[in-house]
């Protein structure tokens, strides 16, 4: 595990407390925090700049700690999602009643990964849980990069957590679990 438990003790805690971070994913820092807590959920909006009607991605390091969220794929749409997961692939699926509308925005589906980025991974397995991940950067501006970048950025609001970007050039894919329809390539 590339983080030290004292790391994590810091960043469970921070989250916890409504708390954002900042941390490393496929293409770019990401921002984070518990998808169970509105309060969180608005603050990386606001620091986005972001409308909640578009809803947000959440990413997790196996697919059971997404099930919650979603509602139960047939046997052929779980053959989709292994045939890209672990993976920079995000799916659209319909939501489950516990997926609240404040991840989802106006959407009756809500954007689901299972990262294959190790550091995104290995945050997520030490604090148990799937986490918000939208690029780090305010609307209409260029991802983040770099620890150094998001501290200034968006300073004492958020905990940087250290780690390398993947070497992805490009966002994930977005696709649609249902219709197959392609959003983000």
């Amino acid at each position: 595990m590339p983080y030290s438990a004292e790391l994590i003790r810091k960043v469970r805690a921070h989250l916890a407390r409504g708390g954002v971070i900042a941390y490393p994913t496929e293409s770019c820092y990401g921002l984070g925090c518990d998808p169970r807590s509105y309060r969180a959920v608005k603050k990386i909006l606001q620091l986005k700049t972001r409308p909640q009607f578009k809803g947000l991605i959440l990413v997790a390091d196996r697919f059971s700690r997404l099930q919650r969220y979603v509602r139960p794929p047939s046997t052929e749409q779980s053959q989709l999602l292994n045939q890209t997961w672990p993976g920079p692939h995000t799916w659209l699926m319909p939501a489950s009643r516990h997926a609240p509308r404040w991840l989802r925005g106006r959407h009756d589906d809500i954007a689901v990964r299972v990262t294959a980025h190790p550091d995104a991974a290995a945050l997520c397995r030490a604090l148990g849980s799937a986490l918000v991940s939208t690029s780090a950067n305010r609307a209409g501006l260029v991802p983040l990069k770099t620890y150094a970048a998001c501290a200034r950025a968006f300073g004492q609001s958020t905990l940087v957590v250290p780690g390398r970007v993947g070497s992805r050039k490009t966002p994930s894919t977005i696709q649609h679990l249902v219709s197959g329809r392609i959003f983000r390539k």
